[in-house]
């Protein structure tokens, strides 16, 4: 079983910046990736970056340029630096780490930029 906790979310102002940190435990052996989503009230939950095994990355187009995602060595642990936020960033943020047991939610930490 895999355990998920992120965290680092917090209330910024637009312009400002962010990073959330999302870490993997229990029966981490063998993670593929590790991603980061995000739901906005009343809005579907989307993707907004993912990170795989051997550090390859894949962005929302509404992000890049602005988020970067990141890994420790150990890939237990990823991280997504939120620079340059605007109000649309608003929302919890959801990591989900993949392995050979499946997809693990953590709960989710909440992102507010005010205007």
């Amino acid at each position: 079983q895999v355990q998920v906790v992120e965290s680092g979310g917090g209330l910024v102002q637009a312009g400002g910046f962010l990073r959330l940190s999302c870490a993997a435990s229990g029966s981490t052996f063998g993670i593929n990736a590790i991603a980061w989503y995000r739901q906005a009230p009343g809005k579907q939950r989307e993707f907004v970056a993912s990170i795989g095994r051997g550090g390859t990355t894949l962005y929302a187009d509404s992000v890049k340029g602005r988020f970067t995602i990141s890994r420790d060595n150990d890939e237990k642990t990823a991280y997504l630096q939120m620079n340059i936020l605007k109000p649309d960033d608003t929302a919890v943020y959801y990591c989900k780490v993949v392995s050979p047991l499946g997809s693990t939610w953590g709960q989710g930490t909440q992102v507010t930029v005010s205007s």
